[in-house]
């Protein structure tokens, strides 16, 4: 078995890949649940959502959130009500929100998402961190922010001076998935709002110390490919590179994925970890993503 642990745009282009080579049985995937909120009545967990629509093949992946071919009938006469949403939901995607605010009311997060794969014809488990309700604070230059306020309605622009979320309990099945697993992949999600949330997990160091883990850096150069790592990064003092991502998983991490523009960086790795792997990591089109999926597994001793 493999477990990938998965944020809400890099790693689902990884996981596209990944299912194309990896018996999707075999596969669990974890993913961060730092970001979820209620919006216009219903439960939101668009990390969750993301990798649900992509393992299901129904992923809109020009924006890597929501549905492909949605329409936003509702979103649109709630704006004509006087009534705009902060995240523009589909209709399609709606009732996905609906039916999952509905189960959660009954069963709980982890259930809910259980059986919401299953509907959608997903054989990989799909895992939400926490089933408990978490919350993060994004301090800035204009004051305390609520993570999607920051990241839709500000665009990311406010400097950030520090990052505050809340601890939480592991969901049941997750200490057991990393113990038993060939190998954990690190998804290139961002690192601090995505995948830390995840290691801050009771356990899930300890357990990851069981097992080899391989990541794939989603800092390029001094930047990440998509989204506000770098900011987020920089604000806790981590250097802004393939580096500072191996330093926030050396107490575990076997092997770093890097990009061949990062090649010249495979020494100073090489001081924080034993093996480097240097590939093309800009996940363009389905042919790169088989590929870099490929040489991960292939790195699995």
């Amino acid at each position: 078995m493999i477990t990938v642990f998965s944020g809400g745009t890099g790693t689902p282009k990884l996981l596209q890949g990944i299912k194309e080579i990896v018996d999707p049985r075999e596969l669990t995937i974890i993913v961060n649940t730092l970001e979820n909120n209620y919006f216009s009545g219903v439960y939101v967990s668009a990390d969750v959502d993301t990798v649900l629509y992509t393992m299901a093949d129904m992923i809109n992946d020009e924006t890597w959130y929501g549905v492909k071919g949605d329409t936003f009938v509702t979103n649109e006469r709630l704006g004509e009500l006087g009534c705009p949403e902060l995240l523009r939901i589909g209709d399609i995607d709606r009732a996905t929100k609906i039916q999952k605010t509905q189960l959660m009311e009954r069963y709980g997060l982890s259930k809910a998402i259980e059986i919401q794969s299953k509907n959608m014809g997903i054989k990989s488990k799909i895992i939400p961190m926490s089933d408990e309700q978490s919350d993060i604070k994004i301090i800035t230059d204009i004051g305390e922010l609520e993570f999607h306020d920051f990241l839709i309605k500000h665009q990311s622009e406010p400097e950030v001076l520090d990052i505050n979320f809340s601890n939480v309990s592991p969901s049941d099945g997750i200490i057991d998935a990393i113990k038993n697993s060939e190998a954990v992949i690190i998804g290139p999600s961002n690192p601090i709002t995505s995948i830390l949330p995840i290691l801050s997990l009771k356990g899930v160091k300890e357990a990851l110390n069981e097992t080899y883990v391989v990541a794939v850096s989603p800092i390029i150069g001094s930047d990440s490919v998509s989204g506000p790592a770098s900011k987020f990064m920089k604000a806790l003092n981590i250097d802004v590179s393939s580096v500072g991502v191996a330093s926030l998983y050396e107490d575990f991490l076997d092997n770093i994925v890097i990009d061949n523009e990062d090649s010249d960086k495979e020494q100073q790795l090489k001081q924080i970890i034993n093996k480097v792997t240097i590939t093309n990591t800009i996940m363009n089109n389905l042919g790169v993503k088989k590929n870099l999926a490929q040489t991960i597994i292939d790195s699995i001793p």
